[in-house]
């Protein structure tokens, strides 16, 4: 069986040291795609190092919970607090969603100036993802795919991870972990029965083990995952210009940028034969 990966970095423009560790991973380890925080302040800086870069995948990572908005429109001022960021939250959000069509409105402009902002700094987004995993609210998920048809983007991360990357032989999920991947499962099954076009990959690693990816994790990856194509979710870092009021991956961040270069982890995926791509190679 030839088994593919795409190995992909969110966060990317989060701040300069999220930028220097995705650039490392990407040359130096196994990383393949990353996708880019458009509204944060160090997303120039990502475009810019992005397109040194043209043999790594580069999507959109959608955000709607932290910085400030890249539409002007006045309707997004509902969702800002009085500075002008984004501060509502996931549940508060998700739920409004639900019952307001304004609501709808916002997110589906706000996530168009993001996407329209990463085409006119001149790339090509390979697919979509999101912050929070947002995307994957199944009334949320239909904006997203109308949003990728309308700019022509054929991909759109798929959520859904397997209960049984929680069990041995897999190394231990991180606190909250396994809650979170069967709540995020469940929305990822729906959505594949609203529209699965758009989900190129079979399903996804690292949403339990959010905090917890290292060499054994990534070794687990390449003896346990049977799948034909899988994305693993990774956020390596430095901590510099990270804000630790707003992220719960700080210290760890520098750690995954470590299990992704590691001689040993680059053995372990030379060794199972798994081919490294990105969406726009699949």
């Amino acid at each position: 069986m030839n088994r593919q990966i795409i190995i992909n970095a969110d966060d990317f423009g989060l701040c300069r040291g999220v930028n220097k560790a995705i650039v490392q991973a990407y040359t130096d380890g196994v990383l393949t795609s990353a996708t880019i925080m458009a509204n944060m302040p160090a997303a120039g800086e990502a475009v810019s190092l992005a397109k040194k870069l043209p043999g790594l995948g580069v999507g959109v990572h959608l955000n709607i919970f932290e910085g400030h908005p890249l539409s002007d429109d006045t309707c997004v001022k509902c969702l800002l607090d009085a500075d002008g960021q984004f501060c509502m939250s996931p549940a508060k959000l998700s739920l409004l969603s639900v019952v307001e069509a304004k609501i709808r409105n916002v997110i589906r402009t706000e996530f168009a100036a993001q996407i329209q902002w990463v085409i006119n700094n001149g790339l090509k987004p390979t697919h979509l993802d999101s912050h929070k995993h947002i995307h994957t609210f199944p009334v949320i998920f239909s904006i997203v795919c109308e949003l990728a048809a309308q700019f022509g983007i054929s991909a759109i991360r798929f959520t859904y991870e397997p209960g049984k990357i929680c069990r041995d032989p897999w190394p231990s999920p991180g606190a909250g972990g396994r809650k979170r991947a069967a709540i995020i499962r469940i929305m990822a099954r729906i959505n594949r029965l609203q529209n699965s076009s758009l989900l190129k990959t079979e399903l996804i690693l690292g949403i339990a083990h959010t905090g917890k990816i290292n060499v054994d994790f990534l070794k687990a990856v390449t003896l346990y995952n049977s799948a034909e194509i899988v994305e693993l979710m990774t956020h390596p870092g430095y901590t510099d210009g990270l804000d630790v009021h707003k992220t719960r991956l700080v210290e760890q961040r520098k750690l995954e940028l470590d299990a992704l270069c590691s001689d040993k982890t680059k053995q372990y995926f030379e060794d199972a034969k798994m081919k490294l791509v990105h969406y726009g190679g699949i």
